[in-house]
């Protein structure tokens, strides 16, 4: 069977519509927003600048930021990528002569034309029950022998412009043996499921127990919940996501002949790491690549890791001799970008007569995808299982995990990475428990709090708390909503017509992720002080914290600091800006590192001004011998020590590069959410959100605010829209772009926001920052679900998205019951 690319799919699907005008801009302005903000930073020698603007905003907001396909086109070819129409099925032929023969065609390329490339996938070991490794399935950066979803690349065709490339493109005829396919996850364990690869039995990838092997405790919590007083028991479904930033992937490749070098300008989130990964995928030296990341629109996790297309790219320079561009239209984002959740958990939560929580037992089924993607399997297992017990003290956890192969895009980071999963099925158990025993939601939870005199606390699976005061927080979070006067506030909407309902969601999840980070300060002159950095941009306002953190260590004034990343060629270690790391991994390495070149400077001080290094102290930009006034600046020091070391009289410049490992740090809180519901249409608003955080020293409240609303933003996206669907016979992406996939507009986002700071500082980093950047998402979606069965108790299992149709047929359910 001849084919050509899959055209854009337009059926209709159970989400939401978005048929409301959107409020102005002004739905987010001040007026509209109440802030409560409190901060710990007295005596920590941290800066607190609630009002500092975000630098990065003028030049993006001016229309002058660089993204991808911000690149001269004069000369450069253009790639468009051949892509399956099938979900699975086995490639007989690729003809391609009369494509090549198109106008303005540079050339085709297919598997035959990249021998030297190795798999795509790459992934850290992670063992399974028995010590059992990982099933990879090998992923070409072009389809060789097999295609396993819709939308993976075949071909790859070149021109002199993209329209020449995309009429050539539609010349590329394959020959396809259509195969079975399944999408499902559970479906593909079944013994009579399509069996994807030859090697990998039952489709399973990894068979993960948990943190900890022991069949001891599987039975010992097996004993509990037999022989419990009360037993909740829940199924959650986290849907398929599709992640859609605002700027598509792409990338640019070109190939030095001369000096044997590749530069990929690709968007990502971390230049050196996109480098390290790329270069072992190209089998090459990662001396023989550079990767350069500018402006970024949007990432949320989907820019992490490496994609087939980046390799071929590289390749494609080097046969061509010449750039090579490639952007994605939002279509093609939709078949060939990872997609994220899809996974379904069963939960069981053991309390006693008095509802004290005695044993949690978590089994969830992952669907991978076609393929494992960057980290795709760490965010199901470790991510998932390091936010248990949350803020709750359970004494016995039982965690375990399947990770599944199926006819569908992979499935990869996507905000919250393992931690909505996590903190979701926890507090539906947490409601499901008070409705099971009839104690009050709130009070089971006060009673189950891990108390702050418990800290550190070690969980039943080995992880450390190292801080945090859950009680306080949960109370702080209930003043806040005014709680007591909820039912006020319901009988007003029941005289409307309406229906009202609370949702309470207390929530744990980690930050840093992988350790070890670095930075690299140098002075390039013009009395100016570079901090490189390796973790990527992508929103967060790095240009704005980490100047202004080392202006304060060093007691210069800002405008003498500026921040550059996105360049492999700084060759700083460290992992992509994932998991809320930034500020905790790479804060902690620019404080070790100023220190590091504090001390430095006084070696380099004593030789210049002639005195002991003893005798040399630093404060407010100079390096002074004390009980003197004989002193000289940083920047003229920086200066000097470059003559200096021209002339071979110091062996070191006050230029300093350093790497860190920092410990993961808990940043938790309390979020509550308020629903109106329209019970004779379903259309439901959240008409109010409470959210306190604890997210350890704050060093900028705009950026953290921000964070928040960002979070839930993408929360509420899951709660009520977004939903990827595939046709269960096909394998083919029914919600195939935005006229099927829903996604939250601004009247989604409640007008009453509220949004309070409890830092606890984290012990475990001089800065005593924990992170924010997953806390809206991880904590939001059990506020809300919670919030809707609240309101309509029939929807107490109610599956995401919760659309108006489901919503409407809970509400029918409870007046038939009534």
């Amino acid at each position: 069977m001849a084919a050509r690319r899959p055209r854009e799919r337009a059926l209709a699907v159970e989400n939401q519509p978005c048929n409301k005008t959107p409020p102005s801009l002004r739905s987010f302005s001040a007026e509209r927003i109440n802030r409560h903000h409190e901060s710990t930073t007295a005596g920590r020698n941290v800066p607190d600048h609630h009002n500092d603007p975000r630098v990065e905003d003028d030049a993006l907001i001016r229309g002058r930021g660089k993204f991808v396909d911000d690149v001269e086109k004069q000369g450069v070819g253009h790639a468009v990528f051949v892509r399956s129409p099938h979900a699975h099925a086995r490639i007989v032929s690729i003809a391609t002569d009369e494509a090549a023969k198109m106008p303005g065609v540079i050339g085709v390329l297919t598997a035959a034309d990249l021998p030297g490339i190795g798999t795509v996938t790459r992934h850290p070991p992670i063992p399974g029950r028995g010590g059992a490794k990982i099933a990879f399935s090998h992923r070409p950066p072009l389809a060789q022998h097999k295609v396993m979803h819709v939308g993976e690349a075949v071909a790859m065709v070149v021109a002199d412009t993209l329209t020449a490339a995309l009429d050539a493109a539609e010349q590329v005829m394959v020959d396809y043996e259509e195969l079975p396919s399944v999408i499902d996850a559970r479906a593909a364990l079944q013994p009579d499921a399509p069996q994807l690869f030859d090697t990998i039995p039952n489709n399973l990838a990894l068979d993960w127990p948990g943190p900890v092997d022991d069949p001891a405790n599987v039975d010992a919590i097996e004993q509990i919940l037999q022989t419990a007083a009360h037993v909740a028991r829940v199924t959650v479904t986290h849907q398929r996501m599709v992640m859609a930033p605002m700027e598509m992937r792409g990338g640019t490749a070109g190939y030095d002949a001369k000096t044997e070098r590749y530069t990929l300008r690709v968007c990502s989130q971390g230049a050196g790491p996109m480098r390290d990964m790329l270069a072992a995928i190209m089998g090459i030296d990662r001396s023989a690549l550079r990767v350069i990341t500018e402006d970024v629109g949007g990432a949320f996790g989907l820019k992490s890791g490496a994609y087939p297309e980046y390799p071929t790219l590289l390749a494609a320079a080097k046969i061509f001799g010449r750039k090579i561009h490639w952007m994605a239209n939002r279509s093609e984002a939709f078949n060939s970008d990872n997609q994220a959740r899809d996974n379904v958990t069963v939960g069981e939560l053991a309390l006693d007569e008095n509802g004290k929580f005695l044993a949690l037992r978590a089994r969830q089924v992952q669907n991978l995808g076609a393929y494992v993607a960057s980290a795709g399997i760490q965010l199901a297992t470790n991510n998932y299982a390091r936010c248990f017990p949350a803020v709750y003290d359970i004494p016995k956890l039982d965690i375990g995990v399947q990770c599944v192969y199926t006819n569908t895009l992979p499935t990869g980071p996507y905000r919250g990475a393992g931690r909505p999963e996590a903190n979701y099925v926890i507090e539906r158990l947490v409601d499901e428990a008070a409705r099971v025993t009839g104690i009050d939601r709130v009070t089971l939870r006060r009673r189950n709090l891990i108390p702050a005199s418990a800290m550190p606390y070690k969980t039943a699976i080995g992880t450390t708390f190292d801080s945090g005061e859950f009680p306080e927080i949960f109370d702080k979070a209930l003043t806040l909503a005014d709680f007591d006067n909820f039912d006020k506030r319901r009988s007003e909407s029941e005289a409307n017509g309406k229906l009202r309902g609370l949702g309470l969601s207390c929530f744990l999840e980690h930050s840093g992720g992988v350790p070890n980070e670095g930075a690299y300060l140098t002075f390039p002159g013009k009395d100016t002080l570079m901090v490189n950095l390796n973790v990527g941009n992508t929103g967060q306002g790095h240009a704005t914290v980490y100047p202004r953190l080392v202006a304060e260590k060093l007691g210069i004034d800002v405008v003498h600091v500026k921040h550059k990343s996105g360049d492999s060629d700084l060759d700083i270690k460290g992992s992509p800006s994932v998991a809320s790391r930034s500020t905790i991994t790479a804060g902690t390495a620019v404080v070790r590192t100023i220190e590091a070149m504090i001390e430095k400077g006084k070696t380099l001080a004593a030789h210049v001004l002639e005195a002991d290094e003893k005798d040399i102290a630093y404060a407010s930009g100079a390096f002074t011998v004390i009980g003197t006034d004989r002193q000289i600046g940083l920047f003229d020091l920086a200066a000097k020590a470059v003559e200096l070391k021209d002339k071979g009289e110091v062996t070191d410049t006050l230029d300093t590069k350093l790497d860190v490992d920092t410990p993961q740090t808990f940043p938790n809180g309390c979020h509550i959410a308020e629903v109106e519901i329209e019970p004779e249409t379903g259309e439901l608003a959240v008409v109010a959100y409470y959210a306190v955080d604890d997210c350890g020293v704050m060093l900028n409240h705009k950026l953290v605010h921000g964070q928040v609303q960002g979070g839930l933003a993408q929360g509420i996206g899951q709660a009520l829209l977004e939903n990827a669907v595939y046709d269960s016979s096909s394998g083919q992406l029914v919600t195939g772009s935005f006229m099927d996939y829903a996604m939250p507009r601004a009247h989604h986002i409640p007008s009453l926001l509220r949004d309070d700071a409890h830092p606890v500082p984290a012990t475990t980093n001089p800065l005593g920052v924990k992170g924010v950047g997953e806390a809206g998402t991880t904590a939001s979606l059990a506020a809300i679900m919670n919030a809707i069965a609240d309101a309509v108790p029939t929807a107490a299992h109610m599956d995401m998205p919760a659309t108006i149709e489901k919503v409407w047929r809970a509400c029918q359910e409870m007046q038939q019951a009534e």
